[in-house]
């Protein structure tokens, strides 16, 4: 089991224990002579709960029983769905439409059921299943996966709505807070499979999301922000819980605060823009923590949409960052994201993932294996994928000292571009191909030489503009 594998299976780990709750259980039964009546089912809740859930159940609808449902905790009212929902989610952070967010007080709260019609001589039983979750964990909004196959997934990883500095105009024209639902429009407009909309700091896009999701079922909302520091800027993904991002000095030790919180929780975390420069125009963007430990970072942000328009393979981007954490050994998946601020330019690049499914764990999970690949301009159409000797990217190929390594690059939609192979960093000229078809596999065969390598791909158009970034296949001894 190589490093890789280790650092998946010890996240899986936390993931799978993060997940876990504790649940309690409410059985009981509903009679004629509790028509017209509100029911109250008491339980108690510990200290340092982050989410509850409550799934509910009762026979008798044949018969025409109703019951509904609300919830009250210690001091207040937090919500009622009637008969509209048979499960509720109430978090600090977010919750199901018709519940408040908020803290969840430790102490007796009371499952409130009203019950607007039930038969002479009926007996309908009911049960309620309270999860209690005191640990971070991912959020899944959509429940179940949006799709249930493996494939090659199209999305943007960075964004940002009127929960902080985001803008779109109003009816008027006017420059407003852009609200939630309209980045998710124009996202499904691009036919895109996934977002992430990654506002600074705060997570109160979180509750706008777990709304929308429903409504819009073909396009998975994935829990993100920003974390916004002094000395950089980073992507979280997976958590929708607070993370305290506050951190006063430029070393990993004050980061590792909020860096565990992320890995804790089960989620990931992607350096964006570092190639920035920091100061009055745009305050702490560069990245400027070192010496992170291998497996903190998993993703790299190596194009930024809002920057491309200055530069595709500048230094502003993340190239340099990313060739510095490949060549010290690091296994690190290059990603892109338009870092949208006014719902114009969502998919401009577009990170395309192969997931098992289409669910945040199966994003979180692609992002992991590194089997992804940047779509520069957003197309709907291209793609990419390398290979050696039945390793994808993200992979690791053992080879000796003397053998060479067949490369193939997969590439579709590029006719008359050209294929570039990078080694540690550094374009390998004698392996270029053009590209001849709109679908085609290319072959060669590369000499490592011994040691540890990482070899990726670019493609460019014909007209020599960069279109494709794989990931890196790596080649250890």
């Amino acid at each position: 089991m190589n490093r890789r594998q280790r650092l998946f299976l010890l996240v899986t780990l936390i993931l799978m224990d993060s997940a876990r709750a504790q649940v309690i259980t409410i059985k009981g039964k509903i009679e004629r002579k509790d028509l017209h009546t509100y029911v109250e089912r008491s339980f108690t809740l510990p200290d340092s709960v982050k989410r509850l859930r409550v799934e509910f159940s009762y026979n008798g609808k044949d018969q025409r029983t109703t019951i509904d449902i609300g919830i009250m905790d210690p001091v207040r009212f937090r919500g009622w769905s009637g008969g509209a929902r048979n499960s509720f989610t109430i978090s600090a952070e977010d919750a199901t439409p018709g519940y408040l967010p908020g803290a969840l007080p430790a102490g007796k709260w009371r499952l409130l059921l009203g019950i607007p019609n039930i038969r002479e001589g009926v007996v309908s039983e009911y049960e309620a299943r309270v999860y209690i979750e005191t640990g971070v964990g991912v959020t899944e909004f959509a429940g179940k996966p949006i799709r249930a196959e493996a494939g090659w997934y199209r999305g943007d990883l960075h964004m940002h709505s009127g929960n902080s500095d985001g803008k779109c105009p109003s009816q008027l024209g006017n420059q407003v807070g852009c609200p939630v639902y309209r980045i998710v429009e124009t996202a499904t407009d691009k036919g895109l499979d996934f977002i992430s909309v990654t506002d600074h700091n705060t997570t109160s896009q979180a509750d706008a999301i777990r709304e929308l999701q429903p409504a819009f079922d073909k396009i998975l909302l994935v829990p993100g922000r920003e974390i916004t520091t002094f000395y950089g800027h980073a992507n979280v993904f997976g958590p929708a819980d607070f993370i305290d991002f506050r951190m006063t000095e430029q070393n990993y030790a004050a980061a590792k605060n909020w860096m565990s919180a992320v890995h804790n929780s089960g989620g990931i975390i992607s350096i964006n823009h570092p190639g920035l420069p920091s100061g009055e125009e745009c305050m702490g963007c560069g990245w400027q923590i070192e010496n992170i430990p291998d497996g903190v970072v998993t993703a790299v942000e190596v194009l930024n949409g809002s920057t491309m328009k200055y530069s595709v393979e500048g230094a502003i981007q993340g190239w340099d960052r990313w060739h510095k954490m490949l060549n010290s050994g690091q296994h690190v998946t290059a990603i892109g994201g338009s870092d949208d601020h006014h719902s114009e330019a969502i998919g401009t690049p577009t990170t395309v993932i192969f997931m098992k499914e289409l669910s945040v764990r199966g994003l979180l999970d692609g992002i992991r294996s590194g089997r992804v690949f940047i779509d520069v301009e957003g197309s709907r159409n291209r793609c990419l994928e390398l290979s050696a000797g039945g390793v994808y990217m993200g992979g690791t190929v053992k080879v000796g000292i003397s053998d060479s390594v067949g490369l193939t690059a997969s590439i579709r939609g590029v006719s008359g571009g050209r294929v570039e192979f990078v080694v540690d960093g550094r374009l390998v000229s004698d392996l270029s191909r053009g590209v001849q078809s709109d679908d085609e596999k290319i072959e060669v065969k590369w000499e490592p030489g011994g040691g540890r390598h990482s070899v990726y791909v670019k493609v460019r158009d014909k007209s020599g503009k960069l279109v494709l970034v794989g990931n890196p296949v790596y080649v250890g001894g």
